[in-house]
C-alpha cells in the first residue's frame, strides 16, 4: 500500500512541475515586435479626418 502512495505522490509532483514549467515558459515567451511605420499611421488617421 505504501508504495502505491508514493507512486501517485510523485505523479502528481511531476504534474505540478510541468505546469509550472509550461507558465514559465508562456510568461518568459516574447511576442515578435513588428516595426511600426508612425508616419504612415499619421497619415491614415488625418486622410479620414
Amino acid at each position: 500500500m505504501g508504495v502505491t502512495q508514493v507512486k501517485r505522490k510523485l505523479r502528481k509532483l511531476r504534474k505540478k512541475s510541468d505546469l509550472r514549467r509550461q507558465k514559465i515558459k508562456l510568461l518568459t515567451a516574447t511576442p515578435v515586435i513588428r516595426k511600426v511605420d508612425v508616419e504612415e499611421l499619421k497619415k491614415q488617421f488625418t486622410a479620414v479626418a
